[in-house]
Order: C-alpha cells, then sequence, then structure tokens
C-alpha cells in the first residue's frame, strides 16, 4: 500500500471524479488484493494489477444505484510551490484548464491517456489491463493527444 497507495487512489479519483470515492475505493482495492494474493500470477506487474482491480472496483461504483441519483462534481485542486503568487495562480489556472479539458474526454479516451501520462504504463500494459489490442491503445492515445490539443487552442486567448 505505500508503494501503489497514492496511484491506486488518483486512478479512482479519475475514474469517478470523486475524492470520497476514490477514498473508498481505493480500500476496497487493497482489501480485495490482500485477501486475493495467491491469485496474482505475475504476468503483470504489481501496479497493472492493482490498477486493474482499481479499473473494475470503480465501473462498479460508477454503475451502482446510488452514484446515478449523485451528482458528481470535478473535485481537483493542483499544488502549487513557493514562486510569486502570480506565476503559482497562473501555473494553477493551466493546470486546472488542462485536468478540465481531459477530464471532458470521452471516458475510453481519458483513461489510455492518464495511464499513459500520468502513470506511465506502456502500451502493451495498458492494453492488458483495459482487455483491448495494443493497436487500439495506439490510436485512442493518439485521439485523445489531439483532442486535447485542439480543445487546448481553442480556449487560447487570441
Amino acid at each position: 500500500m505505500e508503494a501503489y497507495g497514492d496511484d491506486v487512489w488518483r486512478y479512482a479519483c479519475f475514474m469517478t471524479k470523486r475524492r470520497d470515492a476514490a477514498d473508498d475505493i481505493t480500500q476496497d482495492v487493497f482489501w480485495k488484493a490482500y485477501r486475493h494474493r495467491f491469485a496474482f500470477r505475475g504476468e503483470c506487474s504489481v501496479k497493472t494489477w492493482l490498477l486493474g482491480i482499481t479499473r473494475r472496483t470503480a465501473i462498479n461504483y460508477l454503475r451502482s444505484a446510488f452514484v446515478r441519483k449523485v451528482t458528481l462534481f470535478g473535485l481537483f485542486s493542483p499544488q502549487g510551490t513557493s514562486r510569486s503568487a502570480e506565476s503559482v495562480m497562473m501555473d494553477r489556472q493551466a493546470e486546472r484548464s488542462l485536468w478540465e479539458t481531459v477530464l471532458g474526454l470521452p471516458a475510453k479516451y481519458r483513461e489510455v491517456l492518464v495511464l499513459d501520462a500520468h502513470y506511465e504504463l506502456s502500451n502493451n500494459e495498458i492494453a492488458e489491463l483495459l482487455d483491448l489490442s495494443e493497436g487500439t491503445v495506439k490510436s485512442r492515445l493518439h485521439r485523445a493527444r489531439a483532442k486535447v490539443e485542439r480543445k487546448l487552442k481553442e480556449e487560447e486567448p487570441r
């Protein structure tokens, strides 16, 4: 949990767009991993195995009747550094805009982009995790990056 807890929580948060749900899902993931630790066959990395459990748990959470009746909020708040207030504010605004753009993508594009850029999984690992072909992963990554780039260019001040 020390090694992969943050990764699992962040992925759950990306999937659900809710911090409180990410807390619950992370706890469930590590409980499931502990209960089924002997089922881990070593065909992938531990990180990929845990992210797979996270993905399935988050999808089940999103399918539940409770979630369908609750409004989901975007609850991301990027952290700044000890620079000038203006610089920090500009960076936060740019990062927030980027996250809003990424989170606004359709799930199939958002998911591959986050797994690639944030979790630094290989195309093969992403393909295994999402049960897709490697070609599909490459295609979705290309399209996701193009959509983000296009959206950010539209938002640029003229």
